[in-house]
């Protein structure tokens, strides 16, 4: 079922909840997940500052494979997903964890958001988190929490979102990544 069909730079994009009909574990096969990393925010002291850390990050076809049978698993069981589509290949997708936490506020985890490369800058992320939050809010929690890449790039997509950094950190969720930066977004 499309939700909604959004036109962008003259093409026309559509916005659909994951399902078992519209996603799979070869549904990414054509996903572009690169990145050109120089500067990633790290703490220095009591200070966040941008440090010079140069790699390329890529997915090869087996990775997002393995990302779309792990998402596919959990669709609907504990994750409700969002996808954009160009006719039927899949651009962009967002997923959000069912499961509340915290102590000074509710928060769902935004498990993920990308755009493939190619059609990044055309407002899909932000259409996605927008899906994300109203989402967040249906299952009853007043933050969004994010355990965001450090890259120079990525930390600007999410301040333009809104998002800070978080005032309540999920420890669990910093230790598996480490050089994440632990953010929320207010619903």
């Amino acid at each position: 079922m499309v939700l909604e069909t959004k036109k962008t730079m003259g093409m026309d994009y559509q916005y659909r909840r994951l399902d078992k009909y519209n996603f799979t574990g070869h549904s990414l096969d054509d996903f572009v997940r690169h990145q050109t990393v120089t500067e990633c925010l790290r703490k220095i002291g009591s200070d966040w500052e941008l440090v010079p850390n140069a790699y390329e990050e890529n997915w090869p076809r087996e990775q997002c494979r393995e990302i779309a049978e792990d998402m596919a698993r959990h669709m609907d069981l504990d994750q409700t997903g969002f996808g954009a589509f160009d006719g039927g290949r899949i651009i962009g997708f967002a997923t959000v964890s069912h499961r509340i936490f915290g102590t000074a506020a509710r928060y769902v985890q935004l498990v993920c958001l990308q755009v493939s490369e190619e059609y990044r800058r055309r407002g899909i992320g932000r259409k996605l988190f927008s899906m994300v939050c109203e989402e967040a809010r249906r299952l009853g929690a007043d933050k969004l929490y994010i355990s965001a890449h450090s890259a120079k790039e990525s930390q600007a997509a999410y301040r333009a979102l809104g998002c800070g950094f978080a005032e309540e950190i999920n420890e669990e969720l910093a230790a598996e990544e480490p050089f994440d930066i632990q953010m929320e977004y207010r619903l």
